[in-house]
């Protein structure tokens, strides 16, 4: 199991499948959160980043909780993503095992950074298995994980190193915020 950095994070980076969904709704949570005289260099990737288009949905949540992800650009999971980022995220168990099996770098998945649960935020069609066939389903499941990740921000906040006091989950460090 991957552990939280020992030392300061400047850049985060968040990773799901298609990153269209799950990892770009956090990066312009956390962007949100951080406001825009951050000095963190906060992304997101996905393992497969298909080319098309953020879902209006998804899109339209993000602008409504004041985030513009207009410009966003899908980009695929590599090593050098990887490297660049201080701490990385999974999104979920498929995630985080692809990123041990390719890259052999193991990374904490977004709930175990929150609430130290090792909890995956489901895409659409894991936790609605036929979710073609109900549209409103979807779409309030959809609505619902942005939500979620939107609410647990100062949650994943309060445990990155250097943002706040932080307990190192895995080794039992703890780390203290430095002046900026």
């Amino acid at each position: 199991m991957g552990s939280m950095p020992a030392g300061p994070v400047k850049s985060i980076l968040f990773i799901c499948t298609g990153n269209l969904f799950r990892s770009p709704v956090a990066e312009y949570a956390l962007k949100a959160r951080l406001g825009p005289e951050s000095d963190y260099v906060v992304g997101s990737a996905g393992i497969e980043a298909l080319p098309q288009a953020m879902p209006l949905l998804i899109h339209d949540r993000l602008c409504e909780k004041g985030a513009d992800p207009s410009m966003h650009v899908q980009r695929k999971l590599t090593r050098e993503l990887l490297d660049r980022a201080g701490l990385a995220v999974a999104m979920s168990l498929d995630h985080r095992d692809f990123i041990r099996r390719h890259f052999g770098r193991e990374v904490l998945l977004f709930n175990q950074v929150c609430y130290q649960q090792e909890e995956p935020v489901l895409d659409i069609h894991e936790a609605i298995p036929d979710w073609q066939n109900n549209m409103q389903v979807a779409r309030t499941y959809a609505l619902s994980v942005i939500d979620y990740i939107w609410d647990a921000m100062p949650a994943f906040l309060a445990r990155i190193p250097h943002v706040s006091p932080v307990q190192d989950m895995a080794a039992g460090i703890t780390s203290r915020q430095e002046p900026r």
